[in-house]
């Protein structure tokens, strides 16, 4: 999953489900540990990510 704006992908997936899954996560924090920063636009897909979250719209979860 290493092309440009993995995280917006990965965040857009999250959204179409409504569901934070682990693989979802895991591959979230992986291009985070391997970009070393948030370009501006997958910051604002964790931004929205987070407040639809929030507002209790996407369900998070856990490891079975």
């Amino acid at each position: 999953m290493y092309s440009t704006h993995a995280i917006r992908k990965l965040v857009e997936k999250a959204l179409y489900v409504r569901k934070l899954t682990p693989e979802i996560e895991f591959g979230i924090n992986a291009e985070l540990t391997r970009l070393g920063h948030i370009p501006e636009t997958d910051f604002e897909a964790l931004e929205l990510l987070m407040s639809e979250m929030d507002a209790g719209r996407i369900q998070s979860v856990p490891l079975q």
